[in-house]
């Protein structure tokens, strides 16, 4: 392979110098917009020379008008498969089976280029992608029974021309939640650590230390998206969880207490290194002003002789803040990540929004 190249910066080259050039042959004065979004390591910011090995490489999303679509699409994509060059910076363009499904991967041709140039329609696109379109107004539904991944996904990556001057808005769109909404899954969240903040000593007073161990990972796992949340970030699925969270504001002071509970021997000493972490995260949630103060030290476990946080008291001061009643008087389980954990859910939207839509009432 040649010298690595980000995954955005070779897909942003590759639209200006070999696909820009072809659309203009196959359908001039045709407005279109081009970016690359979606499902990729590189949309997320996270690409390594290792994800070269699949679905990764020269591919970017062309959006035309929908009339368009159905008029230009099959031209632009033949004239692409024909023309477009064998390789670019090195990488061929091509893109083989792999024999796992649809997964493809990039391997030189002396035939037509099977390439990853998606010709599509903004609204198709986003309601495959999200099960809804955002160009439309978007519910609460809409927003809680969306996986936080598919979110990251469809507002990550880079807009390389928008001549329809509709893509953009649609992401800027979905940056975030409605503050209301955001208020309501933070609490969810805080409520998450509510229900198990007790049990990495109770398990551990019984002699459980492999169970307490497991619990002290989950704890880990729904801080590190809480802070995700706290800094507006989407979080993402669990192999770029971390990556993700050292970029927060609050991963280097983390860090090191995490790190300390999921490697603790016992029960005891997990405990001490958890009840740092949450007076950080306890402290970082009064940085932002969005209930009055809580005290954030941790403290017993009512009669019992563990530290927790005491969680549920930070859901209750938000869920205070909440102006619209509707959102309000949600259940407490929140975004469809908040209370699913199954890929064949959560990487499918469709599949995802019917799941969500149950939780939600």
């Amino acid at each position: 392979m040649p010298a690595f190249i980000p995954g955005l910066e070779l897909s942003r080259r590759f639209y200006t110098d070999a696909v820009r050039p072809l659309l203009e042959e196959a359908a001039p004065g045709i407005p279109h917009s081009a970016a690359r979004l979606g499902s990729g390591s590189e949309v997320l910011g996270f690409d390594t020379e290792r994800s070269a090995d699949h679905e990764w490489g020269p591919r970017l999303q062309v959006f035309l008008r929908s009339r368009d679509v159905s008029r230009h699409s099959g031209r632009i994509r033949h004239l692409l498969a024909e023309h477009l060059p064998k390789t670019f910076h090195g990488y061929p363009t091509h893109f083989a089976p792999t024999g796992d499904g649809d997964v493809r991967v990039m391997r030189p041709t002396q035939g037509p280029v099977h390439h990853r140039v998606e010709v599509t329609h903004v609204s198709s696109w986003f309601t495959a992608t999200l099960g809804f379109d955002p160009t439309s107004p978007i519910t609460t539904a809409d927003w809680l029974a969306t996986p936080t991944q598919l979110l990251a996904e469809a507002t990550g990556g880079a807009v390389f021309h928008d001549g329809l001057h509709v893509l953009t808005p649609a992401r800027t769109a979905l940056r975030w939640y409605p503050h209301d909404l955001w208020l309501h899954i933070l609490a969810c969240q805080w409520t998450r650590i509510s229900h198990e903040e007790a049990f990495v000593g109770r398990c551990g007073e019984v002699g459980d230390e492999l169970g307490s161990a497991v619990v002290a990972a989950r704890l880990v796992r729904d801080l590190m998206r809480l802070c995700l949340l706290m800094d507006r970030r989407y979080p993402p699925y669990s192999k770029w969880l971390g990556s993700a969270f050292a970029r927060t504001s609050a991963g280097d002071r983390l860090t090191p207490s995490l790190r300390a509970a999921l490697a603790a021997t016992d029960w005891r000493t997990r405990e001490e290194h958890l009840s740092t972490a949450y007076e950080t995260v306890a402290a970082l949630h009064n940085d932002l002003s969005l209930t009055d103060r809580i005290d954030p030290t941790t403290r017993p476990y009512h009669t019992r002789p563990f530290r927790v946080l005491r969680a549920e008291r930070f859901a209750r001061a938000l869920t205070a803040r909440i102006s619209d009643r509707t959102i309000r008087e949600l259940p407490m389980t929140g975004t469809v990540d908040q209370f699913v954990d199954s890929t064949e859910v959560l990487g499918r939207a469709e599949t995802a929004r019917e799941v969500g839509r149950k939780g939600i009432g």
